[in-house]
């Protein structure tokens, strides 16, 4: 019995492997070839785009003025808050006018005495005159009274002169603001002696709205917009062209947009850059003298640009940038790429691909080039990319 029941069980376990050989032999013969990989797409379509360089630069003044005595004198008091905001024509230190009031008064004095001198020597000039007519003086005599009144009418014109002077000096004394802006600090207190013309400021006022941003650029990045203007690859953005965009030293955008004044005619021989000079408005003072700053500035339209999300492009061993399509049979071609720069997530190509062309977003490292495959649409673009800023709106592409 035992030998029949082990008999028993050695064929049904035969029978069971049996069937599982059959199982697995029937499903490799039901197995196809295998299933095409699955890649992600976009569609290549131009567009008009703005493109922007951010240039480095520093704040400064669009005034400055530096608060010097004309005349000297012991400085009896300062009239101003130091960082304040003052007037053209405010006062600001008070030198001791004593001595200049006094210049003053001997002037009229000196002055008086002409004139007081002026009538009788008139009168003599004129009687002198009918009388050599008639002979009865000399020619000598009427010549020394024409001289006389003549010296006379010379220290006039001196008195008044120096009365002008006297008052102009006396009025120095009362030290006021050339310009209006914001003053700084004093560089003398009362009691300090000053002079006329002395080379250290008593204070300095500066315009601070609005505010001048000085940036410099590269030579060769003017002579390359230069000839992309030349070549068309390029167009001028109307008056838009001098808008520009400030960044803070904090990454923080200034909330004003300022605009291109001028650039300037020479080049630093040094750093081989030129300097342009944007103004903006600071009503609210937040733009200070000497910050740095980082300013955007237009450089133009690209009228038929190409945009490719960075996600879709690598590098080959050398670092050349390259891209994966699918060519028209849906097969992946590789091509390489010549970069402009990047525009927010996406680079803006010069070369390489073609509009219509169909870019592998996702899925790349699933193909290799001239296999088949299966082209779905990418639809998280905006996601992924990031939306385009520089993208010139419907209005400014007509």
């Amino acid at each position: 019995m035992k030998s029949n029941s082990k008999t028993g069980i050695i064929i049904i376990s035969a029978f069971i492997v049996f069937c599982f050989m059959l199982t697995g032999c029937g499903e490799k013969k039901m197995g196809g070839p295998m299933p095409m990989p699955e890649v992600a797409v976009i569609t290549i379509q131009t567009k008009p785009v703005i493109t922007t360089t951010e240039l480095p630069g520093r704040t400064s003044a669009n005034l400055v003025a530096e608060v010097r005595p004309q005349v000297s004198g012991i400085i009896q008091k300062r009239l101003f808050t130091e960082g304040s905001d003052v007037k053209e024509g405010q006062p600001l230190f008070q030198i001791d006018p004593a001595l200049y009031q006094v210049a003053l008064d001997n002037a009229k004095a000196a002055l008086a005495r002409s004139e007081a001198q002026l009538s009788t020597i008139q009168l003599r000039e004129t009687r002198l005159k009918d009388l050599l007519v008639e002979k009865a003086v000399s020619q000598q005599d009427y010549d020394d009274a024409s001289a006389a009144l003549k010296q006379v009418q010379a220290d006039i014109q001196y008195g008044k002169a120096s009365v002008e002077t006297a008052r102009i000096n006396l009025q120095y004394t009362t030290i006021t603001a050339p310009i209006s802006g914001r003053i700084g600090r004093s560089n003398v207190t009362g009691g300090a002696l000053v002079t006329a013309h002395q080379p250290v400021a008593l204070a300095t006022i500066q315009k601070i709205d609005p505010m001048y941003v000085d940036v410099t650029q590269s030579t060769a990045d003017i002579l390359k917009l230069r000839r992309q203007l030349q070549e068309g690859q390029l167009s001028r953005n109307g008056e838009s062209q001098r808008q520009v965009r400030l960044l803070l030293d904090d990454n923080s955008e200034y909330p004003l947009q300022g605009k291109l004044q001028f650039q300037d005619v020479s080049v630093d021989p040094t750093s081989g850059s030129v300097v342009l000079r944007m103004a903006f408005p600071n009503p609210k003072g937040v733009l200070m003298p000497g910050m740095f700053v980082r300013t955007i500035v237009q450089e133009g339209i690209h009228k038929n640009a190409i945009l490719v999300p960075q996600q879709a492009v690598s590098r080959d061993p050398k670092g050349n940038p390259q891209i994966l399509i699918v060519d028209k049979d849906g097969k992946v071609q590789q091509k390489q790429l010549t970069l402009d720069r990047a525009i927010g997530n996406e680079w803006l190509i010069s070369s390489g691909i073609e509009q219509g062309d169909q870019v592998i977003i996702e899925g790349i490292s699933k193909v290799k080039p001239g296999i088949p495959v299966k082209v779905v649409p990418f639809e998280n673009r905006g996601k992924n990319s990031g939306e385009n800023t520089n993208a010139v709106p419907p209005a400014q592409t007509k």
